[in-house]
């Protein structure tokens, strides 16, 4: 932050063209007086500094740089989803690109209201947390359709039946210890069977959690649109962002376990 509120203060046009014209009083009065040129480069060099150094104390600019810092910082939050939306379009069915061209065009309007609109704290910190929003969404919404175009994959059945083929087979070991062996196989098949009857379980909540959150950005469209941003908007933004970062970790876990498996 402070490297680059000096930088921005070297290269700001106001000393810039102070150096411009202190250089160029140098250059011409380096042939008129002889007797200073030593000095004339030095002393237009150090009027440059001073400046600068006025810009740093300056509050005004210290406001622009704040105001330009929050305005690419927006810019890269829209970029990152525009660049996320891509990627995740590779793994979306027909409906659920529906659903992410519908965030995105939402997303858009919102951030068109921020550079077109009246800014103020409260309305940089809700788009900024809506735009969080967003990428939080897409990141979940990938995840949630590579696992759910998995598992519309397994086919439970064929486990199932064994399980079932297992206990009446059960019925009539007498050997124990081939009992015992048979037993753990059917447990093994049963925690198959109940870990992904879990998992479309969760995936469902997901489902419910992805279609919240598309509601939660249209409505703040609106709302932002119409100037109507509130400290409550903000704090509900930023449960929803928690929330689903925390689903799209799960779920990213689970899919690093599996690879890795």
């Amino acid at each position: 932050m402070k490297s680059g509120l000096l930088v921005s203060a070297l290269f700001r046009l106001r000393n810039l063209g102070i150096l411009l014209v202190a250089l160029g009083v140098a250059f011409f009065t380096e042939g008129t007086i002889p007797a200073i040129q030593p000095i004339v480069y030095p002393v237009a060099l150090g009027v440059y500094i001073i400046s600068v150094i006025q810009s740093l104390s300056s509050k005004k600019f210290h406001e622009e740089f704040n105001q330009k810092q929050k305005i690419k910082h927006i810019q890269d939050l829209n970029y990152k989803c525009l660049k996320l939306a891509a990627q995740a379009k590779k793994h979306t069915n027909a409906t659920y690109s529906q659903k992410l061209n519908k965030v995105i065009e939402d997303k858009d309007a919102i951030v068109d209201s921020f550079f077109r609109g009246e800014k103020s704290f409260l309305k940089e910190k809700i788009v900024e947390q809506t735009l969080n929003l967003v990428i939080s969404y897409i990141r979940l919404l990938t995840n949630f359709c590579i696992r759910s175009r998995e598992l519309s994959n397994v086919d439970v059945s064929e486990v199932v039946e064994r399980i079932n083929k297992n206990m009446r087979k059960l019925n009539f070991v007498h050997d124990q210890n081939a009992a015992e062996d048979l037993k753990k196989v059917i447990e093994m098949d049963e925690k198959i069977v109940n870990r992904l009857k879990e998992e479309k379980a969760e995936i469902e909540r997901i489902g419910t959690k992805l279609d919240y959150m598309e509601s939660t950005v249209n409505m703040f469209k609106h709302q932002i649109m119409s100037s109507i941003e509130t400290e409550e908007m903000l704090e509900t933004l930023e449960t929803a962002v928690n929330e689903a970062t925390a689903l799209d970790n799960v779920l990213e876990e689970r899919r690093r376990s599996r690879v890795n498996a």
